[in-house]
């Protein structure tokens, strides 16, 4: 078996915090690791899903560029909404991947949070210029999904190691 501690995720992932993931797994279990390879590849899918709703939202792309619109009311409605909706879907991958100890990934997704709150990016100082949060958001997005891809990558390599199959 490999030990969480015995594996290098580098500072991608908490391993103390992890590894309180896997104390929930049944080791008498035939496999003893299904519990909590569910609970990281579930957050896995969730966060894929959750990256794709953030980079549809009509103003921030991966390519971090502000679409430009025909009316200025239409504009600033529809930025606000979107602000507040990008805020949520961070603050929902920010908890998920603060469970499960994905540091790099936690990290990201709370400034988007913040962002979308049109805060700095450690929530202390209000940002009234919504295109630069915007943009913010975009660049944290990209870095986010860069964490997140590595964090599969381990994942994956842990779990396979666990197996026996590394």
């Amino acid at each position: 078996m490999a030990d969480a501690e015995e594996f290098d995720f580098g500072d991608n992932v908490d391993t103390a915090t992890f590894e309180q993931i896997l104390d929930m797994d049944d080791a008498d279990e035939d496999d003893a690791h299904e519990f909590s390879k569910s609970i990281v590849f579930g957050f896995l899918d969730q966060a894929d899903s959750t990256f794709a709703k953030m980079e549809t939202s009509k103003y921030v792309r991966p390519d971090k560029s502000i679409h430009v619109v025909r009316t200025l009311i239409h504009y600033v409605l529809r930025k606000d909404k979107d602000l507040k909706e990008l805020s949520s879907l961070g603050h929902f991958l920010k908890g998920s991947s603060a469970t499960l100890g994905f540091t790099k990934v936690k990290d990201e997704c709370e400034k988007i949070q913040h962002y979308g709150q049109k805060k700095d990016e450690t929530g202390a100082t209000d940002e009234p210029d919504e295109e630069k949060c915007l943009r913010l958001i975009g660049q944290s997005i990209a870095k986010a999904k860069t964490a997140y891809d590595e964090v599969k990558r381990l994942m994956e390599q842990y779990y396979a190691k666990l197996e026996g199959n590394a």
